[in-house]
């Protein structure tokens, strides 16, 4: 099994293959694998999202946490990775759909494996279940828009969508939203960054505080990985004071975080870190504690300034955080908690931190993203295992 959930077969990828099996050269199985079994959802074979529903959970599992092992040994890295957690819980919080016309009708759904023909779908089991009429929901708007994506968030107090369009709503369709709002519980209709409609603000509990969703704003993908990725940070501190989270977002881990140590958290996203400042000025109980926008890609924190803390987390996305990895080399920072979304940017950013004197403790492979290649990973670094 290929690192992006396809079999390989003398130089081919052929997707939704398993190891062991026989196929032809269309792909096409002609000896399943014992390890087969009957994926759930009815578009599996044709939709681009999920790609191994079709894999009995043990290997799947044992493949997912492979992913982590080989990218560290590629990279010389030697540490103790955990088993892989299961972190899907009641599904996914967030999506993001296609609109488009299908005949005479509008239809939302996924591309195809690299396709840009529309899959179109009623339900998609995989959501939480407050999420799973979306896609019919998110249809409606191709009357409206034409042919749009639609992101669909499930907050505390309801569905936040925001979408992308290049067709203007009139002025006087506006005031249709808000029965529709009311009838399909959703807080907030955004359209290119601008809000159109909101019964409230879409609320997210973090911890103690609560916090207003910035339209189109990051959010882990289920609310269970948030809440495992949390617990394996605070793990990682134990004797922490005084921690900067860097790339921050709206505050998920740093907010829980103030409860019992002092925080800065940074972000380069102002509307995040309005968001969160605002979540602070209205939370009771917290350790002191500021949030910033800075550019920590341009202008990560120097080793100067990294010394004010005894604790760091990291949270970047894909591309990693190779700049402020090497600040904090440079750097007098006891540990170090890289939430990584992508196992080959974090190794290599671990070999940078290994090379400036820290001490690779742990990995442990977080599955929000389950039935597909994405794996989250919380990481632990300690200078002489402080």
């Amino acid at each position: 099994m290929g690192e992006k959930g396809d079999g390989l077969a003398r130089g081919r990828a052929f997707a939704r293959s398993l190891p062991g099996e026989k196929v032809d050269e269309s792909g096409r199985v002609q000896q399943a694998s014992p390890d087969r079994i009957a994926a759930f959802c009815p578009v599996f074979e044709s939709c681009g999202g999920c790609k191994l529903q079709h894999w009995a959970t043990a290997p799947y599992q044992a493949w997912k946490r492979e992913l982590l092992v080989s990218a560290l040994a590629a990279r010389g890295l030697n540490t103790e990775v955990k088993p892989l957690i299961d972190a899907h819980g009641q599904g996914r919080r967030r999506v993001a759909l296609h609109v488009r016309q299908v005949g005479n009708a509008w239809r939302a759904g996924f591309m195809a494996e690299g396709s840009h023909a529309l899959v179109p779908i009623e339900q998609c089991p995989i959501l939480a279940s407050k999420l799973q009429s979306i896609p019919q929901v998110a249809a409606t708007f191709g009357t409206i828009f034409g042919e749009c994506d639609v992101l669909a968030v499930l907050a505390d107090n309801g569905i936040d969508i925001a979408i992308k369009a290049t067709r203007k709503l009139a002025d006087k369709a506006v005031a249709q939203f808000d029965g529709f709002m009311r009838q399909h519980a959703i807080a907030r209709i955004a359209v290119n960054g601008q809000t159109i409609g909101q019964l409230a603000p879409p609320i997210i509990a973090m911890g103690k505080a609560r916090v207003a969703l910035p339209v189109a704003g990051f959010l882990q993908a289920t609310a269970q990985g948030e809440e495992v990725l949390a617990t394996l940070i605070d793990d990682a501190l134990p004797k922490s004071k005084n921690v900067a989270d860097l790339f921050c977002g709206i505050g998920p881990f740093a907010l829980r975080l103030a409860e019992s140590r002092s925080c800065t958290a940074i972000d380069s996203s102002k509307p995040a870190i309005a968001a969160l400042n605002f979540a602070l000025r209205n939370t009771q109980g917290l350790k002191p504690m500021k949030a910033e926008a800075r550019d920590l890609f341009q202008n990560p924190l120097t080793a100067q300034e990294l010394n004010e803390f005894d604790a760091v987390v990291l949270d970047p996305p894909r591309a990693g955080a190779e700049a402020q990895c090497k600040m904090l080399a440079k750097s007098r920072v006891k540990r170090v908690a890289y939430v990584s979304c992508d196992v080959q940017s974090l190794a290599r950013d671990a070999v940078i931190l290994v090379q400036g004197g820290y001490d690779f403790v742990r990995a442990t492979p977080v599955d929000q993203f389950k039935f597909s290649s994405h794996l989250e990973t919380v990481a632990v670094f300690a200078r002489g295992r402080g």
